[in-house]
């Protein structure tokens, strides 16, 4: 694995069989792994039906990682997803069971049919990957990813996600409908979920740890680092926006852009890398103060893209 171009092999085997399931959505699926290679997390926002849960299962296999589906319903409480404290009588002491979320991939599925209170019980699992209960912290495995689902904030029985939580994950993406190729092959082909038990599996889990590491000694030149710093101060200065990204935004659209670039086979990011994540990494962060402003379903990226010029 020291070799970029033999990580780049293993990387487009998975995207060749993760569009096999998913079909017409390589960019999607290529953002997703670029998520996962920078440890960040990702939000999946769409209509109920358009493939995100069965892109999780897929995602989970060909990285041959564990994973679980949890079920975000309005009354799911936080121990169902962390755990819990129980009294063995037998022993006269306190047992943790530990509840879904101590596994690899965990689709957090319609994570905002669920009440505020219990959306947040992943707050500390995703930023700090442990869970702390009754004052003892339990590490969650090396590697975690949290890839969460939300229906449309117009769907009845949704709680909108606070800025909190919408900042832990990394990027937003959405799959949108299938091209009218695509929509055909599915009609006449086979069942995309049953195909999920035939995907080989195309990583282990040390040569995701090392990809992971690999990712991050790609290199930003100083033309790259003055348009960040650009774009980020733009939203600051901005008055329309009542607050601009945070330095937690700026590393995430940095660390997005390094695993782009990564994923592409290059060393080093360009201006066109940071301009394809900026969208799925910006507009969650502004989304609402965005939407005040008109600007509408928080793309905000269209105005910084326009707005702001790659060299000065």
């Amino acid at each position: 694995m020291e070799s970029i171009s033999r990580a780049q092999t293993f990387i487009d085997q998975a995207v060749e069989s993760l569009s096999k399931i998913i079909l017409g959505k390589e960019q999607a699926i290529r953002l997703l792994l670029a998520c996962f290679l920078s440890r960040g997390h990702v939000l999946i926002e769409d209509l109920p039906g358009m493939g995100k849960t069965t892109l999780s299962h897929a995602l989970a296999a060909v990285m041959g990682l564990e994973y679980r589906r949890i079920q975000f319903t309005s009354d799911l409480l936080p121990a169902d997803i962390v755990g819990v404290s129980i009294f063995n009588k037998n022993t006269h002491q306190f047992e943790f069971k530990a509840g879904p979320v101590f596994s690899q991939v965990i689709l957090a599925d319609e994570i905002n049919r669920a009440t505020p209170k219990t959306q947040g019980a992943l707050l500390e699992a995703m930023e700090e990957r442990q869970v702390t209960i009754d004052g003892i912290s339990h590490p969650l495995p090396k590697l975690f990813f949290v890839l969460a689902t939300q229906n449309p904030l117009t769907q009845m029985g949704t709680f909108p996600l606070p800025e909190s939580q919408l900042d832990r994950f990394l990027m937003r993406i959405s799959l949108g409908y299938p091209s009218q190729e695509a929509e055909r092959e599915i009609i006449l082909g086979r069942d995309r979920r049953f195909l999920i038990h035939e995907i080989k599996k195309v990583f282990d889990e040390e040569t995701l740890l090392i990809l992971q590491l690999k990712m991050r000694e790609v290199k930003l030149s100083e033309g790259v680092v003055k348009y960040i710093e650009r774009l980020v101060q733009y939203t600051r200065n901005d008055k329309a926006l009542l607050y601009g990204i945070s330095p937690r935004g700026t590393l995430a659209l940095v660390n997005s852009a390094k695993a782009w670039a990564f994923i592409a086979g290059r060393q080093h990011v360009t201006p066109d890398d940071i301009q394809l994540v900026l969208g799925p990494v910006f507009d969650h962060r502004l989304k609402n103060a965005a939407e005040r402003q008109g600007f509408g379903l928080g793309r905000y990226s269209e105005k910084l893209l326009s707005e702001v010029d790659v060299i000065r």
